[in-house]
């Protein structure tokens, strides 16, 4: 009897079976991707070479609408002028400064910047310290004239 019921469980198991699906050739991926080919190296290297120049472009153009917001709002310091600075120390200035009509005296050192005076009429400054941007005698011209023979 168990003999007999060996084969009719096995006859069972095999019509089952034969209606079943086949099994995939990947049992633990999705539906889908079991039936998706696998991408190409070209393919993967194309996409990351599009998605790394699409950054790119962001950043520069990002850069870009940096640079022209700074020189849109730039636009309105020319109101503003030094018009001649004095080393007071080695990191500190006193800087005189036009803003509209008027003018600053101002104290600069690391980490402050102090208000000395606010000068009721303005003043022409000389035409040495006129421009601040001017360079300096050159050392050999400082030497020279030291040594008097200038």
């Amino acid at each position: 009897m168990t003999h007999v019921l060996t084969i009719l469980l096995g006859a069972a198991a095999r019509v089952a079976l034969a209606g079943a699906p086949a099994l995939p050739s990947h049992p633990f991926a999705a539906p889908g991707v079991a039936a998706a080919s696998a991408p190409s190296a070209v393919t993967g290297l194309g996409e990351m070479t599009l998605a790394l120049g699409a950054v790119l472009a962001a950043i520069f153009g990002l850069a870009w609408v940096a640079r022209r917001m700074r020189a849109i709002g730039g636009r309105a310091a020319e109101s503003l002028d030094v018009l001649a600075e004095v080393r007071l120390g080695p990191k500190e200035r006193a800087v005189l400064v036009k803003v509209g009509s008027a003018q600053l005296l101002i104290g600069v050192a690391p980490g402050r910047v102090n208000t000395l005076h606010v000068l009721a009429e303005p003043i022409v400054p000389s035409a040495a310290s006129a421009s601040p941007g001017a360079t300096p005698p050159s050392f050999r011209a400082l030497l020279m004239k030291s040594l008097g023979k200038s």
